[in-house]
């Protein structure tokens, strides 16, 4: 086997390098997974996360999870409605009788948790925050922000959007998609945002006027997660002068950016325990491509970051895991540089299909028809 005898390096503790660990665990590799979080207790940001039956749902099926995945999973968080500015609602998941759960929904914590508990103790290793890769031999040697380092046959970077690793692969730059989200947490949300927490109904809001979006997401612990969407300049974050660590600041944006909204909106920022941060949208060019390197490869967001309005990242990062375990693990390949090539060539094609539709969506629910568009995909008129 290729991986007999190899030290393998997983950079980044997220859904997908931690779903490759646990499929190369299981064919008898050696892992480490090495993560920047403190420990495993840091609490996890970020919406809840649909899994679909040929991508998300494949791997962990693959990885022997699948039944503790389904009880940990919420069922109906996927029930969507579709409001204008005013609340009005368009489009109502929660009195479809057709409604259909085929992408069950679940938190990040929770999924974080299942892969984490599938892994060997000590396969995790914590407060490792990358800060440099050089080549060592047949492989190489990483260096941490603690000051440690330790030697890899091959590399992994699942390190997220902004991938600190992706540079070692590529100089190909992403491109901003015209898009920038203010994502943000609220706490408490029956008692801090109670007519969102109404509205989102343990479900999903999805709300469009005048080219911006809000979507709000409800979460198991209680709390709702939002992004609010608008079409601004790529710098807006820098040259806003809103100080993003002061809710009040960002709260007096959202009041004249979205001054023609209901006030009810204004509970975003409203409660004591408000978590936001400015995420300018970036895509890689559809036709991306590098020369596959000996020992390190990328998977996830480091590989092809996009959008999130098709609900494709996760998935694709779990697809990476797979399709990339599967090339590592079988004996097709003479050399692990003949793996990986062949793991980028086909997640490469299939990362181009799925940004090009992210970004049909992204420009679709920031136009001025965008509630009209996304109502009648909804009902199958569409697409």
């Amino acid at each position: 086997m290729l991986l007999n005898n190899k030290k393998i390096a997983i950079i980044g503790g997220g859904p997908g390098g931690l779903t490759l660990a646990r499929l190369l665990q299981l064919n008898g590799s050696e892992i480490k997974v090495y993560e920047r979080d403190y420990n495993k207790d840091v609490r996890v940001q970020g919406a809840t996360l649909d899994l679909h039956d040929e991508s998300g749902l494949e791997a962990l099926k693959r990885a022997g999870l699948l039944e503790v995945f389904y009880s940990n999973y919420r069922p109906n968080a996927g029930k969507m409605r579709i409001v204008d500015q005013n609340m009005n609602i368009f489009h109502d998941d929660h009195h479809n009788k057709e409604y259909s759960e085929d992408r069950p929904e679940i938190d990040r914590g929770p999924l974080r948790k299942i892969l984490l508990d599938s892994l060997k103790p000590g396969t995790v290793v914590w407060d490792s925050n990358f800060t440099s890769l050089e080549k060592n031999g047949n492989g190489w040697t990483i260096h941490f922000k603690n000051g440690n380092s330790e030697y890899a046959d091959l590399v992994i970077a699942a390190d997220g959007a902004n991938s600190k690793i992706r540079p070692y692969v590529t100089e190909i730059s992403p491109i901003y998609s015209g898009v920038t989200i203010l994502e943000g947490n609220i706490y408490n949300a029956d008692k801090n945002a109670p007519i969102l927490n109404k509205l989102v109904k343990g479900g999903k809001v999805c709300a469009f006027y005048n080219s911006k979006s809000i979507i709000l997401s409800s979460k198991g612990d209680g709390s709702l997660s939002f992004y609010t969407g608008c079409k601004i300049d790529e710098n807006w974050a820098e040259n806003s002068g809103i100080d993003f660590k002061n809710k009040q600041s960002i709260f007096n944006w959202f009041k004249q950016e979205f001054s023609d909204w209901n006030l009810g909106w204004n509970e975003l920022f409203s409660g004591d325990e408000v978590w936001c941060m400015a995420r300018p949208q970036y895509h890689f060019p559809l036709d991306q491509t590098w020369e596959t390197l000996p020992g390190l490869t990328m998977l996830g967001d480091a590989a092809h970051r996009m959008p999130p309005y098709a609900g494709e990242g996760v998935n694709m990062a779990l697809q990476d895991a797979f399709e990339l375990a599967e090339c590592l693990t079988h004996n097709n390949f003479k050399t692990i540089k003949e793996a990986l090539s062949c793991y980028e060539e086909q997640m490469k094609k299939r990362a181009s299909k799925v940004t090009e539709d992210t970004l049909d969506n992204t420009e679709m629910l920031h136009s001025e028809s965008a509630l009209e568009l996304m109502v009648s995909m909804m009902k199958g008129e569409f697409f």
